[in-house]
């Protein structure tokens, strides 16, 4: 999987507490319920990072089938106890 990083993404998604590393990781090792497709071809992504943290990504597909990170940030108390509901 190949992943496009520019100034705009590289300073928006740290902005919101998650790094670039653990943004590309939950997008690569999504479970059987991610990524869900939602509009204007962006796709949601939940999952936990290598540090154990629970993090929502939003992306796009470039035209070359690259990953482009749009917003990334942790979820809260709540959408975790609904992501460990959906897992079950």
């Amino acid at each position: 999987m190949v992943f496009r990083w520019d100034d705009r993404n590289l300073e928006h998604v740290p902005s919101h507490g998650v790094t670039p590393g653990e943004a590309e990781y939950v997008v690569s090792n999504t479970g059987r319920l991610y990524p869900l497709h939602r509009a204007d071809d962006k796709w949601l992504a939940w999952g936990q990072a290598e540090g154990g943290r629970m993090v929502q990504v939003v992306f796009v597909l470039d035209a070359d089938e690259a990953v482009y990170i749009i917003h990334a940030r942790p979820l809260t108390e709540r959408e975790k106890i609904r992501f460990r509901r959906r897992r079950r």
